[in-house]
């Protein structure tokens, strides 16, 4: 009987794979990741840009007090 139980377990779960991925669901997940990736890229981008700037500055105010 548990016999029985278990392989009805697992054909309801390959059926409901195969209407996850007809009714394109695995599609939607592709576009989420692809915007989450573009947002990371962004701000990334951000953090490096203010960290040159730091950098600059630092470099910048450094130069100065080494003049004789």
């Amino acid at each position: 009987m548990i016999a029985l139980t278990f392989i009805i377990a697992v054909i309801a779960l390959v059926v409901s794979i195969l209407a996850y991925q007809r009714a394109e669901g695995s599609k939607d997940i592709k576009t989420q990741v692809n915007a989450l990736r573009e947002k990371t890229a962004n701000v990334l981008k951000k953090m490096e840009s203010e960290l040159r700037k730091d950098n600059k500055k630092k470099t910048d105010s450094s130069d100065d007090g080494n003049a004789d």
